[in-house]
């Protein structure tokens, strides 16, 4: 299933990608020094990553995507490094980055709650999370009842993907201060996925 998904996800989300590119690029752009990416996949965001970064560092689990992820830094980035590692266990040392990035994926880690924490820790003190991650339709009862039901087959067919997760609500929890928080809905995205956060949240 791992490697049926790989080879489906970037076409899948090529439309989507098309409205995505803005606020990636937005994002990226205030991001700098020593930079580490969970659960990188394809390779989505490097396009839109600064260049003269300190350092590049992109996890990735999953043996297929990061597979695609691999040939794509070979031909796009050089200079940044591939390591096959979950969100929840990062083998790097505490403080050691200036920002952690996560893009659509916190929707998909096994323990939410444990991979932001080591997000904090890997961060400096003051350095910045990075996020854009598709959420609960807390906004539209219809359509959050909806998520509800498919969540359960939606998880099995698409990477452990949850479709209710409040992830802006986890990040402050987990110790973050949430320094600029948008939500908005992804367009051109399936309805159960449209709902969507994005911003900046910086560890105390």
């Amino acid at each position: 299933m791992t490697r049926l998904f790989a080879a489906l996800y970037d076409p899948f989300m090529r439309r989507t990608e098309r409205h995505l590119a803005a606020w990636r690029a937005e994002l990226l752009s205030r991001v700098a020094g020593r930079v580490l990416e969970v659960g990188a996949g394809t390779g989505a965001n490097l396009p839109f990553y600064p260049r003269g970064l300190e350092r590049l560092v992109l996890a990735e689990p999953d043996p297929h995507m990061r597979a695609r992820l691999a040939a794509r830094v070979a031909r796009e980035r050089p200079e940044a490094v591939v390591i096959d590692a979950p969100a929840e266990a990062l083998p790097v040392e505490d403080g050691s980055f200036d920002a952690v990035v996560s893009t659509l994926v916190l929707c998909s880690v096994a323990d939410l709650p444990r991979a932001l924490a080591e997000a904090r820790r890997v961060l400096r003190p003051g350095g910045a999370l990075v996020f854009l991650e598709h959420v609960a339709a807390d906004d539209r009862p219809r359509r959050l009842r909806w998520q509800r039901r498919l969540e359960p087959l939606w998880r099995r067919v698409a990477g452990n993907c949850h479709l209710t997760r409040r992830t802006h609500e986890a990040i402050a929890a987990a110790g973050f201060t949430l320094e600029a928080c948008e939500r908005e809905s992804l367009r051109r995205a399936l309805p159960f996925v449209r709902p969507s956060v994005r911003g900046v949240a910086r560890r105390s």
